[in-house]
């Protein structure tokens, strides 16, 4: 049987007049793209734009929500109460299925970003928060949750369809949380690197953690930060990757979930 796999990546992360990452460059190598939503970056302008030129590339749409952080791109910690998380999430939800409106594209998945999608892998109570947004706004959307976190625990609990993630440019701890960016090297910039990370986690479920221990790991779709200037070289040498290991890759709406 052919083993299937999704490519995902963070974009639209421009705001204003600044622009961040080659989304051209990064739809043309994946399957499913994460819209900022204009809270730690994007903007309406440039969220209708991405979304539009993803609809050309044959790629699916999904929310990409975050901390109302702007100065520190939604990657610094922040304490609220779950509710109020709740509303935001669902607020981002709601901005980013207005614009896609315009094309014509429903918004098929959620990821959180930065600080949000680490806290909420850890702390259920976030999570939970998020898996509520989504069931309010539309049970529908898939919540793409870090492989053995709180938010798949917390996405299977309220029932919603849960898609598995990792990542091709960070590296991991023992207990499969992301090494924090405050480590150097933890972000992965080599494609070779990345590469080879990426095929153990699909072909053998494993990820090699930043102590070199071997963890079992099941992923659905693999993120690559679009921000990184080395992102469109590392997409492609993963996906090239993949391709000749023989793994088939597809937009994240044709996975099969379990």
């Amino acid at each position: 049987m052919t083993i299937k796999i999704n490519l995902n990546a963070d974009m639209a992360e421009g705001f204003g007049a600044y622009h961040i990452g080659d989304d051209d460059g990064i739809l043309k190598i994946i399957g499913s793209a994460n819209i900022a939503c204009g809270f730690h970056a994007g903007d309406p302008l440039t969220m209708r734009q991405v979304v539009a030129d993803a609809k050309r590339a044959g790629v699916s749409v999904g929310a990409h929500p975050g901390f109302n952080d702007l100065w520190g791109f939604g990657r610094r910690r922040i304490d609220m109460r779950p509710d109020d998380l709740e509303n935001m999430i669902a607020y981002q939800i709601g901005a980013l299925q207005a614009l896609a409106s315009y094309s014509g594209v429903k918004v098929t998945h959620l990821k959180p970003h930065g600080a949000l999608n680490n806290m909420s892998a850890e702390n259920y109570d976030y999570a939970l928060a998020i898996g509520r947004a989504i069931k309010a706004v539309d049970d529908s959307i898939i919540y793409l949750a870090l492989s053995g976190s709180e938010m798949e625990k917390a996405g299977r609990s309220l029932g919603l369809k849960v898609a598995l993630e990792g990542f091709c440019d960070r590296q991991y701890e023992e207990d499969g949380n992301l090494t924090s960016r405050k480590i150097p090297g933890s972000v992965i910039k080599d494609p070779a690197v990345a590469t080879k990370q990426v095929v153990d986690m699909v072909v053998n479920n494993t990820i090699t953690t930043r102590t070199g221990k071997q963890i079992p790991c099941k992923v659905h779709s693999l993120c690559v930060h679009g921000d990184e200037p080395t992102a469109v070289a590392l997409a492609k040498s993963v996906r090239e990757g993949l391709e000749k290991a023989g793994v088939k890759l597809v937009p994240l709406t044709e996975m099969a979930l379990d």
